[in-house]
């Protein structure tokens, strides 16, 4: 047997590089996201890194059997979404080998676990919604309502993108999604420590300023931390903003006046230990929570999602208008974001990969959260 790896950007090109080196009959042994290249760990690439092995012993020829035409029944064919399903007719080679190996990991899930009854074409993708780490009554939901939307899907990623991204619409209509739209002068980013928030406000500062041309202004509350001060400062340097420091709410309010003339303040908060309960109190004590703001939690996508959900209710008191998810870059699963958005109902402003300023920040919309989940699912 010849097993050899390969690397590549998207799952596509390395399986393309596999099919060229070892042939149609190749079989994948393992795959993996891995990220390589960068200085000083920064500007990492994501690649992905494929074990592919080819058996090259020869197979021996079977004796050629005449084919049996099965006579006509008038039975109804069994109804059970369990059963096997005949095989549908196919007019390439291609479509015939992924019959199969769609059949074979039905067989191989169905002895493994229990599961929904639905088509095999959905009970593969309910299971890989499972690996992403959706939670298995919200997988099932949204495959519930990827079946009634289309019974039978295209196997494509982009089939199940599309509709995993009507679900998502469907399912989170209290929440809104993309980046900030300086409907309101201030905005707060508040969240665990560690999560990235003044690095995340300098993404969006940078946006603001160098691609929306707006007059931007930084307040920051974390005075805890010398080094979150200072990082600031030089990001309000780097971009000639200017940034004041509050230590309690006298300083707070009188940042407001000085900055009311400016399209967008932007305030960062200190970051906590999120099971503290007198953190959000103490946060209430140095800003105005009721004032006309937006305020974003900002969260890590490397958070378990018990762990996301019970940051998210230490701030539920707070009027919370999206979430921002940062550090993309240092995962491959994404179903707790789902988790919570269909559990609070709430949408996401941005997802942040990287330290890269301004670059590694994007808007999230419903269809980039299902690329995310869904993946090179279907075209493997």
């Amino acid at each position: 047997m010849k097993v050899k790896k390969f690397i590549a950007p998207t799952m596509p090109e390395v399986m393309q590089k596999v099919r060229k080196d070892l042939g149609a009959d190749a079989v994948i042994l393992n795959s993996k996201v891995i990220h390589q290249g960068g200085f000083l760990g920064l500007f990492k690439k994501k690649n992905i890194e494929v074990i592919a092995a080819l058996d090259k012993q020869p197979h021996k020829p079977q004796p050629e059997k005449k084919p049996v035409l099965p006579e006509a029944s008038k039975e109804k064919p069994n109804q059970n979404p369990n059963t096997i399903p005949n095989p549908r007719s196919v007019n390439t080679e291609d479509g015939v080998l992924k019959e199969i190996r769609d059949l074979k990991k039905w067989m191989e899930l169905n002895t493994a676990s229990q599961l929904p009854d639905y088509p095999v074409s959905y009970q593969l993708i309910y299971q890989h919604f499972l690996q992403q780490g959706i939670d298995d009554d919200k997988a099932r939901q949204l495959v519930d309502g990827m079946v009634q939307e289309q019974a039978e899907p295209e196997r494509s990623s982009e089939s199940y993108t599309n509709l995993l991204s009507n679900q998502l619409e469907k399912s989170i209509q209290a929440g809104t999604f993309g980046g900030i739209n300086y409907d309101k002068q201030f905005v707060h980013l508040v969240g665990p420590t560690g999560v990235g928030k003044t690095t995340t406000i300098a993404k969006i500062a940078a946006n603001s300023v160098l691609k929306e041309n707006k007059k931007v202004a930084f307040i920051t509350t974390d005075t805890y931390r010398i080094a979150a001060i200072d990082q600031l400062k030089t990001y309000s340097k780097i971009l000639d903003i200017p940034m004041e420091i509050a230590y309690n709410l006298e300083d707070y309010n009188k940042a407001r006046q000085k900055f009311e003339d400016y399209d967008l303040v932007l305030v960062d908060t200190a970051g906590r230990n999120f099971r503290d309960e007198k953190y959000v109190k103490e946060l209430g004590e140095i800003i105005d929570l009721d004032r006309d703001i937006d305020t974003y939690l900002v969260l890590s996508l490397t958070t378990k999602s018990s762990d996301l959900k019970e940051i998210y209710n230490q701030f539920k008191n707070v009027p919370l208008k999206q979430l921002i998810f940062t550090k993309k870059d240092e995962t491959s699963t994404f179903g707790a974001m789902v988790n919570l958005c269909l559990e609070a109902e709430i949408g996401i402003a941005y997802i942040t990969t990287g330290q890269d300023v301004p670059d590694d920040i994007e808007g999230l919309s419903p269809r980039k959260i299902a690329e995310l989940i869904v993946g090179d699912y279907g075209n493997e």
